[in-house]
């Protein structure tokens, strides 16, 4: 048995031994990546120093390390993808990727993935990329502190910066996306970790998933993009402590949810969006503890949502608060604080005596006529608001809050 042992520990440290740096650059061991690559063996570190190479669909088909000193230029040269990925236990980091080509019947990449897993990917730069980083057919990979800039004028032309389709147990950290056309996007992708990432001036989405369950979005950044964020046809997702601020226009949402179910949206800031959230078709979603601030319309929910639960939120200087377009069963409001709220609390239990009813009129009728906006902070408005409060007829019933907070809650980041 000791032979053994002994025969065991001596294999592995010749494994370790075979491991071996390949150096790229002037005056170093090989002129080009692609060289080194071929010659390396399973297992060897590759290490680039500064300079422009060529780097036109260079495949990686053997577990190695390829890492970047003071930024080294690989550059595709508008042809093709950079560096296409196809074995497990690859990583690559500290370089500068740029220029692949751009299309209507290939997705190509600044790094691609395909059917892989144990991926490194961090501290790169992804420069003129049509895609930035695409994950397919993908496991266990760390997408971590890379940065990412598109370059084209438009949606049309531009690919997402974080591209993952049919992939499971992802971590996306760090990173910070621009100027493509979904910041991050998922597609049946499960079981995610999305974290501290900053998506912003993207030409779309800051975030788009599709029929990716399971998946967790904590404390990222989702600033300026042409349509704020998407997610649909999705449960049990969580969306804990995330900002979602300034998507401006006539169809940007901080937020859009549609077919989400057993979900959970908590501790996150909705500031200046024209809608921070818009939510259809949805069921047994939890929102909680959020910040609603300088809004269009906080929060749109559709007749076609279900058992959806609102409680501990603020709501403060929104034009619209809540906005819906037929009658909601089955919704909950609950110890929200309304700045709008005016009634009172006798018994000082910090809730309204009165219930508030966060659906006022106008918010109806600019649903149904939108043209109506044009009264907005108009006298007539005011005194119909004043009057339906107090003799309320014709907004729904069923939307109150029957425990109102009196003062702003305070919420933990």
């Amino acid at each position: 048995m000791i032979r053994i042992l002994i025969w065991f520990s001596l294999l592995l440290h010749g494994s370790c031994l075979f491991a071996s740096d390949l150096e790229v650059g002037r005056g170093k061991g090989f002129s080009t990546l692609q060289s080194a690559v071929d010659k390396a063996k399973p297992g060897d570190r590759i290490l680039v120093y500064p300079g422009t190479y060529e780097a036109i669909n260079l495949k990686i088909e053997k577990p190695l390390t390829i890492e970047g000193k003071d930024w080294p230029v690989l550059d595709a040269k508008g042809k093709d993808d950079g560096i296409a990925i196809l074995c497990s236990d690859v990583t690559v980091k500290g370089l500068v990727i740029k220029n692949t080509n751009r299309g209507s019947l290939k997705d190509y990449a600044g790094i691609r993935v395909f059917k892989a897993s144990n991926i490194v990917i961090s501290g790169n730069q992804l420069i003129n990329a049509f895609f930035g980083i695409y994950l397919s057919d993908a496991r266990n990979v760390h997408v971590t502190n890379n940065k990412l800039k598109g370059e084209a004028p438009d949606q049309s032309s531009s690919g997402n910066g974080i591209h993952l389709w049919q992939c499971a147990n992802s971590v996306i950290t760090g990173n910070h996306i621009t100027g493509h056309r979904d910041g991050i996007y998922f597609e049946f992708a499960r079981h995610g970790f999305i974290e501290k990432n900053v998506s912003e001036k993207n030409h779309r989405y800051g975030l788009h998933f599709m029929f990716s369950d399971s998946n967790i979005f904590h404390n990222n950044q989702f600033v300026k993009n042409g349509t704020g964020v998407a997610v649909m046809y999705s449960t049990q997702i969580q969306m804990l402590h995330n900002d979602f601020a300034e998507n401006w226009g006539g169809s940007a949402y901080g937020i859009l949810l549609k077919d989400i179910k057993d979900s959970h949206i908590r501790g996150n800031r909705f500031e200046k969006n024209t809608t921070a959230m818009y939510v259809e078709g949805s069921s047994r979603v939890k929102v909680d503890s959020n910040r609603f601030v300088s809004n269009g319309w906080a929060v749109k929910l559709l007749a076609s949502c279900q058992q959806d639960t609102f409680t501990c939120n603020n709501f403060i200087a929104n034009t619209f608060d809540i906005s819906t377009n037929g009658t909601l069963y089955m919704n909950y409001f609950q110890q929200n604080y309304w700045e709008k709220y005016d009634g009172y609390d006798l018994n000082r239990d910090r809730n309204g005596d009165v219930p508030h009813r966060p659906v006022s009129l106008y918010s109806l009728m600019v649903e149904k006529m939108p043209f109506m906006i044009f009264l907005l902070r108009s006298f007539i408005i005011d005194l119909l608001d004043t009057s339906e409060r107090n003799v309320p007829s014709l907004i729904p019933e069923n939307i109150v809050d029957v425990t109102p907070r009196m003062k702003e809650l305070e919420l933990n980041d």
